[in-house]
């Protein structure tokens, strides 16, 4: 956050007009929540965005924009945030968990394996700003005729292949939470190239409006929305976000690299799979230790702890979420995904840009970091992995 923001908040409440819909003719109405999608369809190289209130906001539009109806089932990965099943829950779908691999995102040979005859659609979480390999998930989307939706919500500003994230299946929805690339407390977004998914996702987030940029539609609507409609001051501290996103990232990324690279001075570890080195956020930095019991030991020396206690991101910690998936009938309790289960067992999340507590990523630096400072956490994790292992009496 800096300046920028500052100014751009300010500019709005002088203007007067804080709801998103104002008059075009009107030289103090801003249009910021216009501009934000206009430009941000622009960097990802899309037809059309959509700004919403939240990512979760952002989900639902977007399953609802793909046509899916009640009892369908989408394949998600078992290590995600808890609104890629909520969201699909509440819509009347069917979340089918897959194992995930070391990249920390959806295994492509496992979605194969999850596929029945209710299969409509896939979701690869593009997880700790890691791309997916999009290359193997959207193979098997056309092998089985299915639908993607990509969740970027961790990944603004990552790529695949040259690729924005979000622009490689169907619609892809990012968040503009605080714990994200980049942030306005809350906010989201939907990105598609279809005009007829655009606009499906207009009507849910408005009350089934039709997309005007500036003005509200009276007349027919097709479809029954709700309200997930942003406001100008969110969608000015996004666009001014935005507008440093490729700044934010390269930093990111340059400080990652310094911390790797004192990192690799430990042994007992692998750094994560990453599908695209030249794409990824570089927001968090993953070591998956070789077993369980350095894994632990070494989080905690650190204050940390190991992927699978973090939070609401791991499937076995979402107790009310997984009420639901068994009474679909779908696993749900620790064990059922047992990759899974091995690989954040063995993982930990160091902070880079995204320090988050409830993704394990409590320890680390951040992104204003100085070199002294990184230096001083590779030295701190290079003495936590020396640590004596405890003797078994």
């Amino acid at each position: 956050m800096g300046d920028e923001e500052i100014k751009a908040v300010t500019a709005v409440m002088r203007s007067g007009h804080l709801f998103r819909y104002g008059s075009e003719t009107d030289p103090r109405f801003l249009h910021q929540a216009a501009t934000l999608e206009k430009e941000f369809a622009s960097y990802c190289g899309t037809q059309f965005a959509l700004a919403t209130s939240s990512g979760t906001a952002s989900l639902i539009a977007a399953l609802s924009a793909l046509g899916l109806r009640r009892g369908d089932e989408v394949i998600v990965p078992a290590y995600t945030f808890l609104a890629c099943y909520s969201t699909c829950l509440f819509l009347g779908l069917v979340p089918v968990l897959a194992e995930i691999d070391e990249s920390l995102t959806l295994d492509p040979d496992d979605i194969e394996r999850r596929i029945t005859p209710r299969t409509r659609a896939i979701m690869p979480v593009h997880m700790l700003g890691n791309p997916c390999d999009m290359d193997r998930i959207m193979a098997v989307a056309r092998r089985h005729n299915l639908l993607v939706l990509e969740d970027c919500c961790q990944a603004a500003g990552a790529s695949y292949h040259g690729k924005k994230v979000g622009t490689i299946g169907d619609i892809g929805v990012f968040s503009l939470n605080v714990f994200k690339t980049i942030n306005s407390g809350d906010g989201g977004l939907v990105i598609t190239s279809s005009q007829a998914m655009y606009e499906t996702a207009f009507g849910i987030h408005d009350h089934g409006h039709k997309p005007l940029r500036f003005g509200v539609e009276v007349g027919v609507r097709s479809v029954l929305g709700l309200n997930f409609r942003i406001h100008e001051i969110t969608a000015a501290v996004g666009l001014a976000q935005l507008r440093k996103l490729d700044r934010i990232v390269a930093t990111l990324r340059e400080k990652r690299s310094r911390l790797k690279s004192l990192l690799s001075g430990a042994t007992g570890f692998k750094f994560r799979t990453l599908n695209d080195p030249e794409g990824d956020c570089a927001t968090l930095c993953t070591i998956i230790f070789d077993t369980v019991a350095q894994a632990a030991r070494v989080s905690k020396a650190l204050g940390s702890k190991t992927v699978d206690q973090s939070g609401w991101h791991v499937y076995a910690n979402m107790e009310h979420v997984m009420r639901h998936l068994k009474e679909l009938g779908q696993p749900y309790t620790r064990g059922s995904y047992p990759r899974t289960d091995d690989i954040l067992s063995r993982a930990m999340n160091i902070s880079i840009g995204v320090v988050d507590g409830g993704l394990g990523a409590g320890w680390g630096i951040n992104i204003n970091s100085t070199d002294a400072e990184i230096e001083a956490a590779g030295d701190q994790f290079i003495a936590a992995c020396a640590q004596p292992r405890p003797q078994l009496v």
